[in-house]
């Protein structure tokens, strides 16, 4: 049945949509959350938690806007993606219980099931849309939504389970291909926020994954400094790598400096027996949660060798390696050139 919409740019939409709303709701807490815990601010943990847990309706808005729809099917999947999502539960007393952020993976899937029922039912309904949609949507997309949660939470919990066991067992390999996997998703319409929270990703996997995206940001900045203004560049650290999906997609030879670094950067996690948690996995260097979770979770916790271990780890080794193969790529082997990391906002 004809849609409108290209497979592609169906995914597309969906993968975009995805990766907006787990960052805009996540954001907050990794800005603030240590901080807030350091000088006891209470408001601030809260609040920063009601937005963790109001991802689901953010990423069924995200995807909305994408596919340009009306305000009454923005509402509409916004709805149903918190209804498959798992993120409230009955409570016995009365009222729904909202805790975490629900699955992740299976928010995607509900709000990609919504958008196809909206393009499929269309103008259809005309004067009896608002009737209609929200009802159609929080039903039948939230219902599978919901018939899919059980089976897609074992999915990912198992294999949240293999990675962290062949973590345990294998240390510096997969240390090494998580740093890299992490250093190519978060260039991609992929959330590694939402993959490492659906996999329960901890320990020295998380370790690693966070120093990928570390070293994807330090190294795409020195990649780019001579062709970006300096806000630009130093956002790609302070804020996200991801910036810079388009350039990657457009031309993903681009992209290869990273993944060395990366190689390199994530096996200290290892050698250094670094850990994070499942929410510091994603970040990289942005708002130190990363850093900060590594610190916590070492044993002595803020003692002066953990703190060069961390230091090391996360910022000098991966931008020390920046430096180099972006030297490398772009001098020795002409692979790369500063204009290749251009953003159109300067």
């Amino acid at each position: 049945m004809n849609i409108g919409v290209k497979p592609k740019d169906f995914a597309m939409n969906v993968l975009n949509g995805v990766a907006i709303g787990v960052v805009v709701s996540l954001i907050p807490g990794a800005l603030l959350s240590e901080l807030s815990k350091a000088i006891d601010w209470q408001f601030g943990l809260t609040a920063t938690g009601i937005a963790q847990t109001l991802m689901p309706i953010v990423v069924g808005v995200a995807v909305a806007l994408n596919f340009k729809f009306t305000p009454i099917q923005i509402g509409a999947l916004g709805m149903a993606s918190v209804v498959g999502s798992g993120v409230a539960t009955l409570n016995p007393e009365g009222g729904f219980i909202f805790q975490g952020t629900g699955d992740v993976i299976n928010t995607g899937l509900t709000a990609a099931i919504g958008a196809l029922i909206i393009l499929l039912i269309g103008e259809k309904m005309k004067a009896f849309t608002i009737l209609v949609i929200p009802t159609i949507l929080v039903i039948v997309g939230g219902g599978i939504g919901q018939l899919l949660l059980p089976f897609v939470k074992q999915i990912t919990m198992m294999l949240g389970n293999f990675v962290n066991m062949l973590t345990e067992l294998q240390p510096v390999p997969m240390a090494i291909a998580l740093a890299v996997i992490f250093s190519m998703m978060i260039v991609s319409p992929i959330a590694t926020v939402g993959i490492a929270t659906a996999i329960s990703l901890g320990g020295v996997g998380s370790a690693a994954a966070n120093i990928g995206i570390c070293a994807a940001g330090f190294g795409l900045c020195v990649a780019g400094w001579k062709a970006n203004s300096v806000p630009t560049s130093l956002a790609h650290f302070i804020g996200s790598p991801k910036m810079q999906m388009a350039n990657v997609i457009k031309k993903p030879k681009i992209i290869l400096p990273v993944i060395c670094n990366a190689a390199i950067s994530g096996a200290f996690a290892a050698f250094l027996g670094l850990e994070g948690t499942p929410f510091s996995a994603g970040f990289g260097f942005s708002g130190l949660i990363g850093p900060i979770n590594a610190m916590t979770l070492a044993p002595g916790g803020w003692t002066v060798g953990n703190m060069i271990k961390v230091t090391l780890a996360f910022l000098v080794i991966p931008l020390t390696l920046g430096f180099v193969f972006n030297y490398l790529f772009s001098k020795v082997w002409s692979i790369t050139k500063p204009e290749d990391y251009q953003l159109d906002f300067n």
